[in-house]
């Protein structure tokens, strides 16, 4: 009796893992943290605590610590190669300045196709634009590399910065969502946006 082909299963067809890569953007850039990154990721995480602090969960006591970051790259390379999350740090191009992060994560596959979007930028470097055109950057990856069909973001109803970041992108608003996220140490509501695949076919760089 003849063997069987192997069935293609739906729920693998679209998965395929690109190889680890700087992202380009205009005028920045984007690549997977990297153990000579410790120091300038430090210094500008601890630069910018009070700035980030409302935004974020609570950072651990060891946080900045080098032990801290390898436990961060450790993770961030085991959910790559799962496919559950791809984390990123973004640089200047012109002068390769570390500028911030963004992590595309919460991979679903199957029949949603879906990541989370998340972000944090520099005191420093907020309010210049680099972040949209690293977010920009991420979703060319994202739609193209990746093979997602949808990206959602949240952010805080009081956090004006990130949501204008979002609009300005294309994300449509479509919730609200109560106690949706455990930051600054206290439950908070958020507002929530979705980004989808035929949503940003044929967009261009934002400006700002």
């Amino acid at each position: 009796m003849p063997s069987q082909p192997p069935v293609m299963s739906f729920f693998t067809l679209s998965r395929r893992k690109p190889a680890e890569q700087v992202i380009p953007g205009e005028g920045v850039y984007l690549r997977p943290a990297m153990n000579r990154d410790f120091e300038c990721w430090r210094d500008l995480r601890a630069d910018s605590r009070a700035f980030l602090k409302p935004w974020e969960p609570r950072w651990p006591a060891d946080d900045l610590s080098r032990a801290g970051f390898r436990r961060r790259l450790l993770r961030q390379d085991r959910d790559r190669q799962d496919d559950q999350a791809y984390s990123f740090l973004l640089f200047r191009e012109q002068d390769h300045a570390l500028l911030g992060g963004l992590t595309l994560g919460n991979i679903r596959r199957g029949v949603a196709q879906c990541a989370t979007l998340g972000y944090w930028m520099g005191e420093a470097f907020a309010g210049q634009g680099y972040m949209s055109k690293g977010v920009h950057a991420a979703l060319r990856h994202a739609f193209t590399d990746l093979r997602l069909h949808r990206v959602e973001a949240a952010c805080a109803p009081h956090n004006e910065r990130s949501r204008r970041l979002l609009e300005r992108l294309g994300f449509q608003h479509e919730g609200f969502a109560r106690a949706y996220l455990l930051i600054d140490s206290a439950w908070q509501d958020h507002l929530l946006f979705g980004l989808l695949e035929s949503d940003f076919l044929g967009s261009a760089p934002p400006d700002r």
